[in-house]
């Protein structure tokens, strides 16, 4: 309970976690490997490849050593995958998708 305002929660991989109103998990702690692919069916994406993964692991990563959540440029440039790699892998809004199944919050400036 936060504020007084009950958040809402959700089952994923047999782990009860809480989501914000767009579904994205409040506690990236509460994240695990298992959740993923659950998630990634939220966003339409059927099956996750080594290459799902390999942004994945790094937003991952990248947020516990910045704080922040990584940009697409960021994946790109850092991550060492091709923007039009990002577009396939997550397509229609790949930063807030990668974000989501990553157990991350909403990325900002994400409408």
């Amino acid at each position: 309970i936060l504020g007084g305002i009950r958040m809402a929660t959700k089952t994923f991989a047999g782990k009860e976690v809480e989501i914000d109103s767009e579904g994205f998990l409040l506690n990236p702690d509460d994240w695990t490997e298992e959740m993923a692919p659950e998630l990634a069916k939220e966003v339409e994406i059927d099956e996750l490849t080594d290459q799902h993964w390999k942004v994945i692991n790094f937003m991952r990563n990248d947020y516990k050593e910045k704080g922040q959540i990584p940009t697409i440029r960021r994946i790109k440039n850092s991550g060492g995958v091709p923007i039009k790699e990002i577009y396939s892998l997550f397509p229609s809004g790949p930063a807030k998708k990668a974000a989501k199944i990553s157990g991350l919050g909403k990325p900002q400036g994400c409408v």
